[in-house]
């Protein structure tokens, strides 16, 4: 047995680190947190100063007791988890669980998994922090005492089997917020004009835009008629260098961000990734806040832009956090080794990697200098100027590895077409010919709705959440239904543009797409109706101060300037008392909401929440003849449902046409939309919507299903053409009658005969019943 056992949370870590320890250090994984709070209600003594109840899930039972055995043994248990206060908490939890003694423990940490950076940590132990820990045990029972008791009021005030959360309550209503933003957004149109000039000179033609829009169709015609006899002429030239300097290397919310934008990663496929080329060695620690760069670091990335591109493009720079509650002192993520310009891995690693190496080494790099120049001209029958700009680039310093992007780049707006093109030559006073002006009906635009990234953007602007939170409540959120991450559709839209060419004004009506979303986060009827819950009756919860002061209270006890005890006492009693009022006092609430009357049968359309989801009624529950139901279509809201909209659900069933001179009529049933047909049923596709499902794509489906049927099917039988040998999704199954029959190893489905298959369906109805279904596995 080695003298030292070192722990660390990874298994792949662990496979890492022992290459670099040698024979004296044996290093195992605890494979993350080895103990939890019990989930009973008892898991907190919120009487006795927030004393906790904890246990060992039934899957690391044998981890604990491998590393117990193997701690005994050993003369030195080194605990290596990582550099953050999750990390220092499962140190502390090692150290408890396993009975460790404080003189055989030594506590390491690092933020890259290099040899140096091992042995450095081996040679500077230290004792667990519990400032640290303390401040992640406030979270952890903070939120799991939020959790426990708003849960409860949800299942008896709006719908079973609800669940709330601290931030994850916040960052839905956000996303409430913005969506009734664009609701009530009020659409105005503006026409903007733009014109194409030439020099006189063979292919010198450059854009140049009025400096301002026109309201009305008749202003800007009037504005072109202006032109047709105008002249034109540089009434100021302007010259300027200008310079653009890199963004600062990566913390976890700016990685989550840009790798959302250029790679179109979610935030939780970034971080797992991100923990793999950390677990590898190949990057620096994934969770941080801060853009610091070491000494090694700062030397490392000299060197290598010195070699690659030469020493006018390196600039040392060193950039200080912004952040006041910024967690530890971590580096920004970084690789590992500058020199290591890819990786070898998957494509999602390599791709990852090479996005932290670019934005690492750009930091480091000369700002890019170019010349600007704008060019006012003139219009003899006008007061308005148009306005050219162009710029050249002089040095491209840092842009020869990187340009950042913006969430305004994933929302390119249509009438933002005037780029930094490159202007011929030009002197003041100098006449132009204006070859074509358009005037191009342009509208305003809504709020955009959030991304992943733009919702850790602002989260992280608001002070909500830590670097180790972000990736976990976006998952939440979506998990529990309050939000979905969708693309949707966008709607046809004209509109007028107006060119004066040759002396005449011609007028053409054109089509755009507005509103198409790609992987935007929508909320649901159920995370409007829960957020309006919580916000009229658990303000606090999910006030943006509230949920920031709370992050900058743990921050205080991770520094030692705070007791966690106090913290939770002065949160819980006020709120555990708004718990108990709200049970006592609050209405159930469903979102409900009155569209007006059916024109049919004079009775009131109303759309509400329900056990199921949001559905639309007919009638009203003391009514003589029941109500009608029909539950909202995928994209359909509560809040925004015309009357209309909510009359044409009704339309189903519906006949669609007819196949095999057989008519399929579309409905909803229990297991949602389908197309009946000859007495058969066939589901629709997901992305089928069963309201305008055509005739061409009802048979589709039918033949489709019958394809996929005929390849399922291995054997009939003449005797019971009912009774199929089927291929299943575990292997070769009978159908017999109501019964599935498992067929013996041994057997080749193909060669069954009826005798064989009625036999072996006779002996399985005689058997007993299996508790979880005939297939069930053994306990053993």
């Amino acid at each position: 047995m080695a003298k030292n056992l070192l722990i660390v949370e990874s298994p792949a870590k662990a496979k890492t680190i022992e290459g670099y320890l040698g024979k004296d250090f044996m290093v195992k994984s605890s494979y993350g947190h080895i103990r939890d709070l019990v989930k009973t209600d008892d898991a907190i003594d919120v009487l006795n100063n927030f004393t906790q109840k904890y246990e060992v899930p039934a899957d690391k039972k044998a981890v604990v007791s491998e590393l117990k055995k193997l701690a005994k043994e050993a003369d030195v248990v080194w605990l290596a988890s990582d550099e953050d206060r999750e990390g220092e908490a499962i140190s502390w939890h090692l150290f408890e669980t396993l009975g460790l003694k404080e003189d055989k423990t030594k506590r390491i940490v690092f933020h890259e998994i290099t040899k140096p950076a091992i042995l450095r940590a081996i040679d500077n132990p230290r004792k667990i922090d519990y400032n640290l820990v303390n401040a992640q045990q406030a979270r952890r029972v903070l939120d799991r005492l939020v959790g426990f008791e708003l849960s409860p009021v949800l299942w008896k005030k709006v719908k079973p089997s609800l669940s709330a959360g601290r931030v994850q309550s916040v960052a839905v209503r956000l996303i409430v917020e913005r969506e009734r933003e664009i609701n009530k957004f009020k659409t105005t149109a503006a026409y903007k004009v733009v014109a194409i000039f030439s020099t006189g000179k063979q292919k010198e033609l450059f854009r140049a835009d009025l400096s301002e829009r026109f309201d009305t169709e008749a202003e800007a015609t009037e504005f072109l008629q202006a032109c047709k006899n105008a002249a034109y002429k540089i009434e100021s030239l302007e010259t300027r260098p200008a310079k653009r300097s890199p963004a600062p290397p990566f913390t976890t919310s700016t990685l989550q961000q840009e790798a959302s934008r250029k790679l179109g990663f979610s935030v939780s496929r970034t971080m797992t990734v991100a923990q793999k080329l950390y677990e590898s060695g190949k990057i620096t620690y994934m969770r941080t806040d801060s853009v610091n760069l070491s000494e090694t670091a700062l030397d490392a990335a000299s060197n290598e832009i010195n070699k690659a591109y030469g020493n006018q493009y390196h600039q040392l720079r060193k950039f200080k956090t912004k952040s006041a509650g910024a967690q530890e002192a971590h580096e920004a993520i970084r690789p590992t080794y500058f020199d290591q310009h890819s990786i070898e891995g998957d494509n999602s690693e390599k791709r990852l990697y090479e996005l932290i190496w670019k934005r690492a080494i750009a930091s480091q790099m000369s700002e890019a200098r170019f010349e600007k120049t704008t060019a006012k001209i003139g219009i003899s029958t006008r007061a308005e100027q148009f306005i050219a700009n162009g710029e050249v680039m002089k040095f491209d310093g840092f842009l020869k590895v990187y340009i950042e992007s913006t969430d305004e780049d994933q929302d390119v707006n249509l009438d933002d077409e005037s780029g930094n093109a490159i202007l011929p030559p030009l002197s003041k006073g100098q006449d132009l010919k204006a070859q074509e002006i358009t005037a191009t009906e342009r509208f305003s635009r809504p709020p955009a709705r959030y991304t992943e990234a733009s919702l850790v953007k602002k989260l992280e602007e608001l002070g909500i959440g830590r670097p180790s939170t972000y990736a976990p409540t976006i998952s939440t959120v979506q998990n529990r239904g309050y939000v979905v991450k969708e693309d949707r559709e966008g709607k046809s839209r004209t509109y007028c543009v107006f060119s004066l060419k040759n002396g005449e004004i011609n007028k053409d009506t054109k089509t755009e797409i507005t509103g198409a979303e790609k992987a935007k986060l929508f909320p649901t009827d159920i995370g409007a109706v829960v957020n309006d819950f919580l916000i009229q009756y658990f303000k606090g919860i999910v006030d943006y101060h509230f949920t920031a002061n709370v992050e900058k209270e743990f921050d205080e006890i991770a520094h030692g300037l705070k007791e966690w005890t106090e913290m939770l006492k002065s949160f819980y009693s006020p709120f555990h008392q708004e718990v108990e009022n709200t049970i006592q006092t609050a209405e159930k609430a469903r979102g409900e909401r009155d569209l007006g009357i059916d024109p049919a049968s004079g009775k009131k359309v109303s759309v509400r929440i329900g056990r199921f989801g949001p559905f639309v009624q007919i009638g009203e529950a003391d009514d003589e003849e029941k109500p009608r139901y029909a539950s909202l279509r995928s994209g359909q809201m509560i809040e925004t449902i015309s009357l209309e909209d909510a009359l044409e659900l009704f339309n189903l069933p519906k006949k669609v046409g007819a196949f095999e001179d057989k008519d399929m009529t579309v409905a909803i049933g229990r297991f949602g939309p389908y197309i009946r047909h000859n007495s058969a049923f066939y589901s629709l596709p997901k992305d089928v919507d069963p309201h305008s499902v055509t005739e061409e794509q009802a048979i589709e489906i039918i033949k489709n299903k019958r394809i996929k049927d005929a390849e399922k099917l291995i054997k009939t039988f003449d005797e019971d053409p009912a009774v199929k040998v089927l291929n299943g999704r575990w292997g070769p199954y009978i159908e017999y009658g109501k019964q599935n029959v498992k067929i013996p190893k041994g057997k080749e489905a193909k060669d069954l005969t009826f005798e064989e298959v009625k036999a072996l369906a006779e002996a399985a109805e005689k058997e007993p019943k299996k508790k979880g279904g005939r297939f069930a596995k053994k306990k053993g």
